[in-house]
């Protein structure tokens, strides 16, 4: 599902919620069993797959930036969890504006 207006904390899944981020057009898609899927939904509707970035929303509204999706050398991102700062304090205020 591509987030595009507010939603309530309610709608998400427990232990944790996967969840992509689109930080070029500001929307998310949450709610795949895989991290991929939410990534090809958000291709499908016009992103870029360099502006997606994969992370988990926990019930208590805590993020955590862990995702193969985030695996990007030639972006510097080497890991699966996202070491930009700035890339992560944008998804955190996304994910804050429809929380």
């Amino acid at each position: 599902m591509i987030i595009k207006e507010k939603i309530k904390k309610e709608d998400l899944e427990s232990p944790f919620t996967k969840a992509v981020a689109d930080i070029g057009k500001g929307i998310f898609s949450l709610g795949c069993e895989l991290h991929s899927d939410c990534a090809d939904e958000l291709i499908e509707d016009g992103s870029q797959g360099s502006d997606l970035w994969g992370f988990n929303i926990y019930p208590d509204g805590h993020l955590d930036f862990v995702s193969l999706l985030n695996i990007r050398p030639a972006a510097g991102n080497r890991s699966m969890e996202i070491k930009d700062k700035e890339i992560c304090r944008e998804i955190q205020e996304l994910v804050r504006k429809f929380l």
